[in-house]
């Protein structure tokens, strides 16, 4: 009982903690809007990496032409007052104080894998050309957005490949009924609903002992996969199949084989590819490399927060609504 008990306090260190996120964002809430409002235009202008920062955020919001919002839409003001999912809200608030409380906004919150019928803020959408509507932000970040300190060399890490998630999606359950018992995988379930007695049940493995593994697979759940970010930064090797859908993280630009190991839809070549790079370690080194230049770019916090910004001032300012 105490070591059931002491399992479940344990805590994951590499992990952001919702305590340090709820009272950051509940302390800034008691500042005035104006003194967010006046800051904007010194967050927003004379930027470096100009260009960069452009093309990211018409990357975020795709939307070229004017468009109206609806009536009944609600403004920033209003947002405050009802928004109850709060992870997201507070994520979103924390650049909408920026702007007059007197703007409309539409906004979907949750894991969204259709593009919204107009355009909306939110957290992930499908990859493609026509997901205009879907304008993405930096939501759940909590969650989403973790980075790691990998101090253990590829070298020296467990010739394995490991995965711990959720398995209610159908091509997940497929995946660990195919690959539980492999050789090649510590992999499992951690369902906390339905048939917990089936072999690939598994307890949490924390992020710290993930790393100790050469392979990390990064599967999709209800949109995205979660954990990619955090893979992608460490010093083990990322294997995927082409994603779906897409975050702040642009995982519509992640180039296979370049910043990850490509899989067929299927797994079926899954094993070859872990012994392939097993092999060749300089070829999952590079790979690696590439994947750990890709995430810095979302480390500097005062660019993020500009580009965050000037997503939501584009927003405002193709929907007909003075800044």
């Amino acid at each position: 009982m105490i070591s059931s008990i002491k399992s479940k306090m344990r805590i994951d260190f590499n992990k952001n903690t919702k305590l340090t996120f709820y009272i950051s964002n509940l302390f800034q809430m008691l500042l005035p809007e104006s003194f967010y409002t006046k800051q904007l235009p010194t967050l927003t202008d004379n930027l470096p990496d100009r260009e960069y920062i452009e093309k990211r955020v018409n990357y975020y919001n795709k939307i070229s032409d004017n468009f109206t919002l609806a009536d009944e839409l609600p403004s920033i003001k209003e947002f405050k007052k009802n928004e109850k999912k709060k992870t997201y809200y507070f994520d979103l608030l924390r650049y909408l104080r920026y702007f007059n409380s007197k703007l409309k906004i539409s906004y979907l919150f949750g894991d969204i894998t259709t593009v919204a019928n107009t355009p909306s803020v939110l957290k992930s959408r499908p990859i493609g050309d026509d997901n205009q509507n879907s304008i993405l932000m930096k939501l759940n970040a909590v969650r989403h957005f973790i980075f790691v300190n990998d101090t253990i060399a590829f070298e020296d890490k467990k010739n394995l490949l490991v995965w711990r998630g959720k398995c209610y999606r159908p091509h997940r359950k497929e995946f660990i009924e195919k690959f539980y018992d492999s050789k090649y995988c510590n992999i499992g379930q951690t369902n906390t609903k339905g048939d917990l007695s089936v072999a690939w049940q598994k307890e949490k493995l924390s992020l710290q002992k993930q790393l100790e593994y050469k392979f990390i697979l990064a599967i999709e759940g209800n949109d995205v996969a979660s954990n990619l970010k955090w893979a992608m930064s460490s010093n083990s090797l990322v294997l995927m199949t082409k994603p779906v859908y897409e975050t702040w993280f642009m995982e519509g630009l992640l180039e296979e084989n370049f910043h990850y190991v490509l899989l067929k839809n299927d797994y079926s070549d899954l094993e070859d590819k872990i012994e392939y790079y097993s092999k060749n370690i300089e070829e999952a080194k590079l790979i690696i490399k590439n994947a750990n230049e890709y995430v810095e770019q979302f480390k500097d916090t005062k660019r993020e927060t500009a580009i965050s910004l000037l997503v939501l001032q584009k927003y405002f300012e193709k929907s007909g609504q003075s800044i």
